[in-house]
């Protein structure tokens, strides 16, 4: 079993760890070379406003290459982790780069089927991704209003995620998208159960929308500048009225595809980040 990972960590002894880059595929392709199957779940993740090019970079060219690696090793079958996004509840320029990655991927000439995970949280997620900064932020105490609007989000257990790859590769139908979800939750019920799991308290404050909004583009200017990851993700604030929930039952016929509850996923998360001390 070989498992090609950009960080070269050994996770499991019977897997031959690759290092690689999607920005020069063709540096690891050999690595393909034997393998019946492939999960490319790689991707850059950022709101950082100057990240554009390096996204597109990675997600979607790289994507392309790497599929033609796979078509010339003879890859039987692959799993792509796209995202519930594309289904349209997002617009920057990492959402739309993973929609530009499916299509690149459906446009190859290797067996594809895609699943499309909500907001996954859980245990590990130490860059973090903007999810795990959500919870990490709270945990830490840097939340301290409660978000505009009345929007909402699906989160879903990371674990869940890995196993419907799993389930993807037995028995998903080529040429199909899974959308792979947990819980539909407003944004004030995700601040509630966050407020359970860290013990910290609920904010009572709501951040009006306009202030947020204004917030989000002085951030978005600072990091222009600065090249940096946002403190207030303008995504996130156009986001905060809309309601991103999800629907996984495709996934449960075709897969047997079922979701655990979040509040769990929500306290390996935060105890993973407090031992890391991180929170």
């Amino acid at each position: 079993m070989r498992a090609l990972v950009r960080g070269g960590r050994r996770v499991d002894e019977r897997a031959e760890a690759v290092q690689g880059d999607l920005r020069n595929v063709g540096a690891f392709a050999n690595a393909l070379q034997g393998c019946r199957y492939l999960i490319h779940c790689a991707a850059l993740y950022t709101f950082a406003p100057r990240a554009k090019r390096e996204i597109a970079a990675v997600n979607v060219e790289g994507t392309a290459s790497l599929m033609l690696a796979a078509e010339l090793a003879g890859v039987e079958r692959v799993v792509l982790t796209s995202s519930s996004a594309t289904l349209g509840h997002a617009h920057s320029g990492y959402h739309r780069s993973k929609l530009d990655q499916e299509r690149a991927a459906f446009a190859s000439r290797v067996p594809v089927l895609a699943l499309l995970p909500t907001a996954p949280v859980g245990p590990g997620d130490s860059k973090p991704t903007p999810t795990g900064k959500l919870v990490l932020d709270f945990a830490r105490g840097k939340i301290v209003a409660k978000a505009p609007g009345g929007g909402g989000m699906n989160l879903v257990a990371v674990e869940d995620v890995a196993r419907a790859h799993v389930a993807a590769l037995e028995r998903g139908r080529i040429g199909e998208r899974y959308v792979i979800g947990g819980e539909d939750l407003s944004m004030d019920e995700i601040w509630r159960r966050l407020a359970e799991v860290t013990g910290r308290p609920m904010p009572k404050w709501r951040a009006p929308y306009a202030l947020a909004l204004g917030a989000a583009y002085c951030d978005e200017l600072r990091c222009r500048i600065a090249g940096s990851e946002p403190n207030v993700p303008l995504e996130g604030v156009r986001l905060s009225r809309e309601r991103m929930y999800a629907d996984s039952s495709k996934a449960g016929a075709e897969l047997g595809y079922e979701a655990s509850p979040i509040k769990a996923a929500l306290e390996r998360a935060v105890r993973w980040y407090r031992d890391a001390g991180m929170a």
